[in-house]
């Protein structure tokens, strides 16, 4: 057998095995000039960074003080080798309900119009321009302006290593509040890829809806990224049992502490003494969990079913 014909013969046999397709299957090899069976080295440093919630988009010195905050820790996350930072729901500001209420008496329609933008966008330029100085891919929270009088998007920006916006999350299951008088809700998952990893996006309030965690497995994820502002506390715990239904890493980014958790729902590095944390997701490890999760699901208890057996039917008795 000829070593290409051997090659497709191993990711074959990898799909067979793992119920992937065959193109999923074929994210797991790599082949080079003159060795046609190398497996693909999947591995990425990642850097989790905890930032100073800041919630009033009008004051042009917070603004500024959280573009500074973010370059230093991105300084901080590639001193610690990190090829992937990512920062809290709202790094740059998380607008408060009651700041952008038109009517500042109650919770009302958002009035965008107080945003100092051009500040904003100066800062998010900045941002852009170290991450291609220091060649570091950088996910974080802003508020994505759209062409008024539609309300902005609750987003994440993806910027590449060359300092390029490649993609854009938006929050897409939104709170009452949010939804009612701030925010946009966003339509679709995002995945991307740094060095063969593929990554997910989640955002603010949705670790409560494991139905879009699941949609990242089917997509074939790595990790997903989680970024969150002033989260509940069930929120870090809710990341964890994503990560270990799912059998993915999770990165999860907060003002209330950040950390990075295992495909087997183990916290591996957290911001307890520091603004970040820091671990090599290893995305080589066989993970014998996640295929089978998709075999249950796919109907193989359905021969397996007794119909006509009265004692299986009667539940009322030992």
């Amino acid at each position: 057998m000829t070593a290409r014909g051997n090659f497709k013969r191993r990711v074959r046999a990898r799909a067979a095995k793992t119920g992937q397709s065959y193109t999923t299957a074929l994210r797991h090899f790599r082949r080079t000039p003159g060795d046609d069976e190398m497996p693909k080295t999947k591995t990425l440093r990642l850097a989790t960074a905890r930032t100073t919630l800041r919630q009033d988009p009008r004051d042009t010195d917070l603004l500024r003080a959280s573009g500074a905050e973010i370059r230093r820790l991105m300084r901080d996350a590639y001193a610690a080798g990190a090829r992937l930072v990512v920062f809290p729901e709202g790094a740059t500001c998380s607008p408060h309900k009651r700041i952008m209420s038109a009517d500042p008496n109650q919770v009302g329609p958002a009035d965008w119009s107080l945003v100092d933008w051009a500040v904003l966008r100066d800062e998010l330029g900045r941002i852009a321009d170290l991450a291609r100085e220091l060649g570091l891919w950088t996910v974080l929270g802003s508020v994505h302006r759209l062409t008024p009088p539609h309300r902005p998007h609750n987003s994440l920006y993806v910027l590449s290593d060359k300092g390029e916006v490649i993609t854009r999350y938006d929050e897409r299951m939104l709170s009452n509040t949010k939804v009612s008088f701030m925010y946009t809700p966003g339509a679709a998952p995002v995945v991307f890829e740094v060095d063969d990893v593929r990554i997910g996006l989640a955002l603010g309030m949705e670790a409560h809806f494991p139905e879009l965690f699941l949609e990242y497995e089917r997509l074939d994820v790595d990790a997903v990224l989680y970024a969150a502002a002033a989260p509940s506390a069930v929120f870090a715990t809710e990341a964890q049992a994503h990560a270990a239904t799912n059998s993915y890493w999770v990165g999860y980014a907060s003002d209330a502490g950040s950390s990075i958790i295992s495909p087997a729902g183990e916290w591996v590095a957290r911001t307890d003494d520091g603004p970040i944390a820091v671990a090599d997701l290893d995305g080589n490890a066989e993970n014998l969990a996640r295929p089978w999760r998709r075999t249950a699901r796919g109907g193989i208890y359905e021969p397996h079913f007794i119909r006509d057996d009265p004692r299986s039917e009667a539940r009322a008795g030992f």
